[in-house]
């Protein structure tokens, strides 16, 4: 006895738009990674690469201190204004952790470090 019944056809599963959106956006990634990547070639002085490489380092390290310098001077007139013994010494030990920061470079290299 023959089944008259219909086959089923495999269908793929429908993508929502949330869904379609995300995979658009992912192949538009995998499109300007692999059309617009440039290769990287070696320089002439490697040591000149790690010196920028350091300095850039650095100027980061510098940044970070100089806004924790700006935090600690923030900090003490707070403490100053609302007469709190406890912020005004928070303020002061953010205020030399700043310093600290900020002249990392210039204190690496008077120990000789650097």
């Amino acid at each position: 006895m023959k089944s008259f019944h219909k086959k089923e056809k495999s269908c793929p599963a429908k993508l929502g738009r949330a869904e379609q959106r995300a995979f658009a956006t992912y192949m538009a990634l995998v499109l300007c990674v692999f059309c617009f990547s440039t290769p990287a070639f070696a320089a002439d002085d490697p040591l000149a690469i790690v010196n920028n490489l350091s300095d850039f380092v650095f100027s980061l390290i510098r940044a970070v201190g100089i806004i924790l310098l700006g935090w600690g001077v923030v900090q003490v007139g707070l403490s100053f204004q609302s007469h709190d013994p406890s912020q005004r010494s928070q303020g002061f030990l953010t205020l030399a952790g700043g310093l600290v920061i900020t002249f990392a470079r210039e204190i690496l290299a008077l120990i000789g470090v650097a």
